[in-house]
Parts: C-alpha cells; sequence; structure tokens
C-alpha cells in the first residue's frame, strides 16, 4: 500500500549484547528509519527462525561477534509514522553476552548500514538513541539480571 500504511507488521528481533555489569553495545544507525541514532544490534525475523537464532545470526551479521545465553525479555509495538518510509513492526528484544568475553571488539562489516559499533555504560548512553530504545530507557527499563 501507499506510503506503508495498510502493509502488515514485520518482526524485528534485536539483542542487548551485554558486557560486565554495565556495558551494553549499540551501533550508530544508517537508516531511512532512525538515521543516525543509536541502537542495538538486530534484524528481520527470516521465516522458520526462532527469535534466538535471529539474534544470534544478526548480532554476528553486524558485528562480527559470537554470543551465547540468548534470553527473551519483551516485546514492543512500534509504529512509525514519519517519512520516508512508514512502517510497522513487532519488535522482540532478547539479552545476551558474548561467547568468548576476550574477543569484544566489534567489526562493522555492513558499513552501508551502521556507522560502527562500540560497548556504553547503561549509565551514560550516548545520544540521541534510537526511538523504541529511548523509550525503554525512559520507563525505567534495565536489561542486566537483577543481582
Amino acid at each position: 500500500m501507499e506510503n506503508g500504511v495498510g502493509e502488515r507488521p514485520k518482526v524485528a528481533v534485536v539483542v542487548f549484547v551485554l558486557k560486565g555489569n554495565k556495558s551494553v553495545l549499540l551501533g550508530k544507525r544508517r537508516s531511512s528509519v532512525g538515521d543516525s541514532t543509536f541502537a542495538l544490534p538486530g534484524g528481520h525475523l527470516e521465516f522458520g527462525e526462532s527469535f534466538e537464532e535471529c539474534g544470534a545470526r544478526e548480532v554476528k551479521e553486524e558485528t562480527g561477534l559470537d554470543i551465547q545465553n540468548i534470553e527473551f525479555l519483551t516485546v514492543t509495538n512500534n509504529v512509525f509514522l514519519e517519512q520516508p518510509k512508514p512502517s510497522h513492526y513487532v519488535t522482540i528484544f532478547l539479552r545476551a553476552t558474548l561467547a568468548n568475553p576476550d574477543e569484544e571488539i566489534p567489526q562493522n562489516p555492513e558499513p552501508d548500514k551502521c556507522h560502527g559499533w562500540d560497548w556504553f555504560d547503561w549509565d551514560n548512553l550516548p545520544s540521541p538513541l534510537f526511538w523504541p530504545l529511548e523509550k525503554m530507557v525512559k520507563s525505567g527499563f534495565n536489561p542486566f539480571p537483577s543481582s
């Protein structure tokens, strides 16, 4: 349909890749939606794929990192009405840790989609955040397991 209105929602899977007690992996987006905002690694769920398989695949494709201990956190319903590409996403949020903590330096194999990846302290996140993530942060959401 014209301008995305009337199209079926898409399913996205994004991952809070956690390091230590306070660091999370974020990348600066290159996209028609949320360009130059900081976001989690993730992408579209493929046919027949589990959320965990999708999360691991997307993190590997976008950062070169392998993850483990993948857990479901929450789901959000996000409608993007702004131009140039109105869209509707059901977003599955997962959390995970690095499979090999010694290999914590992310790569950027998709420079057309991301300016680069880095670790950020949860209490000192960069700005601007991609609005679904910003909304979660402002609500008090914390991806780190309770002690």
